[in-house]
């Protein structure tokens, strides 16, 4: 067999002398390499006949003399070459396979290593094979050569983290979709998701949230994957992919109104409370209005309210406060508002009576049950040390509402609680937006003469802007305005601070927010981030403001 390498190498080297044709060199190098490849073995370098060619090669004339070096040099690259025509072969073998013991030997094979690439495309015919129902997911998933395909795919991705061990390889084992998380951000991801059937790519989202990996390239994929696909989804898919994106605050408004199409067809046959649950309350989480469904599943819990967990019907009175979306249901509804000892924790309770204020349906019997000093001390045993930033607000949230109900005549908190004392911070994006309407506010009024920013209400807000006004329209120092005088709240509204879905408008903590401004006697200015945005030129930005104050002014 070497002395045929040898011979071939030869005869290449003399037509090459003898033409000195570029096309002939390659194809002789083909056919070098193609009868070497046949054997299965690896074609080696003839040290000799190169010297051999080498010399009389110094006869030819300097075109031909160049052409011979450029031959010799690409032979010296001949092995690197040797593994591309492998890497073909094993191309074509994976294309020819017809059995899932076929692809899967193809990727164990020790002599032919296949790369990422090829490993991918393993993956990808398997589950294209399962969609179509030509095999079971189960046929592969545990075979161990399945699971070193995943982890080919795996180890560019994890490079930079070591600390995974045993629970990176538990990982691999269950990983038919895994793979997917490993390419994010590749083209091959995207080309990989679109043979996933609808339940794998609900899996790819719930993966996704469980490592709170938020590849939007990814997110984006399987989202309008999940929209063109036909099939119907489950109650407990339509729960699972929702909660996905709820995790990793990942919206996609096609997506959302699908999955809730689904659940709304699904939920007449639905017996279990626990699955509904989840849904509402990752649409509260999500402060997605869909009124349709809502109906629906107010409708729904209703009629199955003694099989509905605890649980379950608080977690839609939640989401309907935090949705700002009292049903027409809600005078039957809320009778069914759950008592303190139904639930298991005081803090559970306190959201739930949160819930109420949020929707104006709280009595003053449940208001004042979580406003006595004995309640307090529960939360704070429970909690074992200070209540959190967020138990604070509610606390001060359901203390301002009874304070600006007239017949409520139970607990408040103390003047002197610690609980007034709670942090309220801006975030970023909140911060650029307040220092946009201020910077248009100022082309109205002064500042410095006539505005108070950040004012802390003691009311679970901070008013992100004060000024007052009197009878007629000019500016007042606040220490100095009377009773006839209008007080003007500017509030910033941000994109968290409202409601998507049916129609963009205020969430429930906004709209308690504005309410109990408007009891305090002030005149509020929203100014929501789909109407008032710091991109927009400065000139619209303060006429903007200038028409709401001029409406706030007018008014008699």
């Amino acid at each position: 067999m070497f002395s045929m390498h040898r011979h071939l190498r030869k005869c290449f080297a003399f037509r090459l002398l003898q033409r000195g044709s570029h096309s002939e060199v390659a194809s002789m190098a083909a056919v070098s390499r193609a009868a070497s490849d046949d054997k299965g073995q690896t074609t080696k370098v003839d040290v000799t006949s190169m010297e051999e060619v080498k010399s009389a090669s110094t006869m030819s004339t300097g075109r031909r003399k160049g052409m011979v070096a450029a031959a010799f040099a690409s032979l010296k690259d001949e092995s690197s070459k040797d593994k591309s025509v492998a890497s073909l072969l094993v191309d074509e073998r994976i294309l020819k396979a017809n059995t899932v013991n076929e692809l899967l030997s193809i990727g164990t094979n020790k002599e032919n290593k296949i790369n990422r690439k090829q490993a991918l495309t393993i993956i990808s015919i398997l589950s294209q094979w399962s969609s179509i129902g030509k095999v079971k997911p189960s046929e592969y998933e545990s075979d161990e050569r399945f699971t070193g395909i995943c982890r080919i795919l795996g180890r560019v991705v994890n490079r930079s983290n070591t600390n995974l061990g045993s629970d990176r390889h538990a990982a691999h084992r269950a990983a038919d979709l895994n793979v997917v998380l490993h390419v994010t951000g590749e083209d091959e991801a995207s080309k990989l998701v679109a043979n996933l059937s609808l339940t794998q790519m609900v899996k790819v989202l719930t993966s996704l949230a469980q490592q709170k990996n938020r590849s939007l390239t990814l997110l984006r994929t399987v989202a309008s994957n999940i929209t063109a696909n036909s099939e119907k989804m489950n109650m407990k898919v339509a729960s699972d992919a929702l909660y996905a994106m709820a995790i990793l605050n990942f919206w996609d408004t096609v997506l959302i109104e699908r999955i809730c199409a689904d659940a709304q067809a699904a939920l007449p046959t639905t017996t279990k409370s626990a699955v509904v649950g989840s849904i509402v309350t990752s649409l509260g989480c999500l402060r997605y209005r869909n009124t349709e469904f809502l109906e629906s599943v107010a409708e729904w819990t209703l009629k199955n309210f003694e099989e509905c967990r605890t649980q379950d019907v608080a977690a839609l009175f939640h989401s309907l406060g935090m949705l700002n979306y009292p049903t027409s249901k809600f005078d039957e509804l809320k009778k069914k508002a759950l008592r303190e000892d139904e639930f298991p924790k005081s803090m559970d309770y306190l959201t739930h009576v949160w819930s109420l204020v949020l929707l104006n349906a709280a009595t003053n019997e449940q208001v004042d049950s979580v406003l006595r000093r004995e309640f307090i001390e529960k939360l704070v045993n429970e909690r074992r040390g200070d209540l959190l930033p967020s138990t604070k607000k509610k606390l001060l949230n359901i203390n301002a509402y009874a304070t600006a109900s007239k017949d409520y005549k139970g607990s408040f908190l103390p003047p002197e609680s610690t609980i007034f004392a709670v942090p309220l911070m801006y975030s970023k994006e909140k911060q650029i937006s307040v220092h946009g309407m201020l910077e248009s506010l100022r082309s109205l009024v002064s500042l410095e003469k006539f505005v108070k920013i950040s004012m802390n209400t003691n009311m679970g807000f901070v008013i992100d802007a004060e000024c007052c006004f009197d009878a007629k329209g000019n500016p007042v120092p606040i220490e100095k305005a009377d009773s006839s005088c209008k007080r003007v709240a500017f509030m910033v509204q941000e994109f968290n601070e409202m409601c998507q879905g049916t129609e963009i408008c205020p969430s429930g903590i906004t709209n308690l927010s504005t309410t109990l401004l408007e009891k305090t006697g002030r005149h509020v200015v929203s100014l929501p981030y789909n109407e008032f945005s710091v991109s927009e030129k400065l000139l619209k930005r303060v006429q903007y403001i200038d028409e709401k104050l001029k409406v706030i002014l007018n008014k008699k």
